[in-house]
């Protein structure tokens, strides 16, 4: 059996390696991957392999993404830290996960119920990771924020950007209103529409129309100047500048 791992933390992507050494020595990996950008490019140059190991929250965002760009009729081992709001997809959706960090129990766990999966069974599998893929993609309509005993719905055109600092998160709206979310950015990121905002840096994620002018900034990079004030100033880097201004074009052809 061929197996790709797909995980950008490196201590976890071995602690898997060395875990499928010892409970399915028959198990290759063909391959680590490490973004969703690499991860695309390797699955449309190489045969798809008969197992994927795929954490959810990538350097470059959410590896649903993946499903996009690329067909995948493999089965898919999903790993992640605690989400509770992907973990609950997944079981409704009867779909496999590992939470971190891995064990040899679950993983072997794992590979027998898929090991036991007949050919429609498997098809089936394929068909509710890419059903659940396609909705998480849409994103969420209303955040529940809860400020003392009150609990505020947050619609999403409400929001200008989020903001992460002493590990605690905070979306502010337009008019300058704080709401503090029980969520990591990564997850926002995954629940956010790609079309609609952007993860800036490992601090922010902008929504397209709270983006007022762009600064070329020192070493290639560009800082964002918001329709509202901000904690500090979003630089983009040099690496992600083509990837920002391509999400511009999208909605701005003409630019």
């Amino acid at each position: 059996m061929k197996a790709l791992i797909i995980e950008d933390e490196t201590a976890a992507a071995r602690n898997l390696a060395a875990i499928l050494r010892t409970v399915a020595p028959d198990v290759e990996i063909v391959a680590t991957l490490e973004s969703v950008a690499e991860s695309i490019g390797w699955l449309r140059a190489n045969p798809e392999p008969d197992l994927l190991f795929m954490d959810i929250h990538l350097a470059d965002g959410d590896s649903f993404r993946i499903f996009d760009a690329v067909e995948i009729t493999a089965p898919v081992i999903f790993t992640t830290a605690y989400d509770q709001y992907a973990l609950e997809a997944f079981k409704v959706n009867s779909i496999d996960y590992l939470l971190k960090p891995l064990n040899e129990a679950d993983v072997r766990r794992a590979l027998t119920k898929l090991e036991r999966l007949t050919s429609s069974e498997r098809r089936s599998y394929g068909s509710r990771i890419r059903t659940m893929a396609a909705e998480r993609r849409g994103g969420e309509e209303v955040f529940l924020v809860h400020i003392r005993d009150r609990i505020i719905p947050l619609h999403r055109e409400q929001i200008a950007y989020c903001y992460t600092s002493n590990e605690r998160v905070t979306a502010y709206g337009y008019d300058g209103a704080a709401y503090p979310l029980d969520r990591t950015l990564e997850t926002l990121q995954s629940l956010l529409p790609e079309q609609d905002f952007f993860r800036a840096n490992r601090q922010f994620i902008v929504a397209r129309r709270a983006v007022k002018e762009i600064v070329v900034w020192f070493g290639s990079r560009l800082a964002l100047h918001l329709t509202l004030e901000t904690p500090e100033r979003i630089i983009i880097s040099k690496a992600r500048v083509p990837e920002f201004k391509a999400w511009l074009r999208a909605v701005h052809p003409t630019e």
